[in-house]
């Protein structure tokens, strides 16, 4: 595959790790522009604080690299798990400090939608996939939803909303609703009260509900009143961190290395007096 070229002002040495620990793996990637040169995919969640280092120093030591090669470090800041977010914050923070490099933050969720649309693509094989583009009306085809789910527990989910276009999958989703803890029986309402205020046309032929689907997916059954809904277990991958991430560091999109922070997020006040009442 060709690499792209990149604006003629960005320094010819553009290599860059990227991490997120707010799931249960640990997520990582080495990339070299948008190429990608290696990942790591460690799971078990208690352990992550164990293998970041290591992980970040072999993925470099595997292409013959050292720290004073890379050029910026990209991190995941959830939202997920609390203990998780922090840890790869901290390392990050910390490398970027002692290393002098840039650093930038990404939405685990963005990163957990574009992984898991493209292995539900993948799942498919290429006959899904047209059926996918040919679905719906003729004319502009409107693209596909992606929620990306990862359970929050007591009926909650980290949750967003992503549009994305199956004729061209090189761009990343778009972003069409903000990353939040939400109810999962309130956050369907939503998004069945958004699709019924769009008119027919600008409907997504399918939504894709991709992550930890197997507790939510009985609620999200709803959405098939408008789409067709697709149900995709994934657990995030490195390379869809690192394609994220190397996206922001060439667009030299950089975090202020002091105020960087994880996204916790909270729950909506509605919401948790709905969950207060249980």
């Amino acid at each position: 595959m060709q690499r792209e070229h990149t604006d003629v002002n960005v320094k010819p040495r553009e290599r860059f790790l990227t991490l997120d620990t707010a799931t249960t793996v640990m997520a990582a990637a080495l990339m070299n522009g948008r190429e990608l040169l290696g990942e790591s995919n460690v799971y078990g969640e208690r352990n992550h604080s164990v293998h970041v280092i290591s992980e970040l120093e072999r993925l470099l030591n595997e292409e013959g690299l050292t720290r004073d090669d890379v050029d910026g470090i990209a991190v995941g800041v959830g939202p997920g798990s609390y203990t998780g977010i922090r840890i790869a914050v901290t390392a990050a923070k910390t490398l970027a400090w002692a290393w002098g490099v840039p650093v930038t933050s990404i939405s685990t969720l963005h990163a957990l939608a574009w992984g898991g649309w493209n292995r539900g693509i993948e799942m498919k094989g290429q006959e899904g996939k047209n059926e996918s583009v040919n679905n719906g009306s003729s004319g502009a085809q409107a693209a596909d939803w992606i929620v990306p789910v990862l359970d929050a527990r007591r009926g909650q989910v980290y949750t967003g909303l992503f549009a994305v276009s199956t004729v061209d999958d090189v761009e990343s989703p778009q972003r069409l609703e903000p990353d939040a803890i939400r109810l999962m029986t309130a956050w369907t309402d939503d998004l069945l009260q958004r699709l019924e205020s769009l008119p027919s046309e600008e409907r997504p032929p399918v939504i894709w509900l991709v992550g930890e689907t197997a507790v939510h997916a009985e609620t999200a059954e709803r959405l098939r009143a408008w789409s067709e809904l697709r149900s995709v277990p994934y657990e995030l991958e490195g390379r869809w961190v690192g394609r994220l991430g190397a996206d922001k560091l060439l667009r030299q999109e950089h975090d202020e290395l002091h105020t960087l922070v994880p996204n916790y997020t909270q729950l909506a006040e509605a919401e948790a007096n709905l969950l207060r009442q249980r």
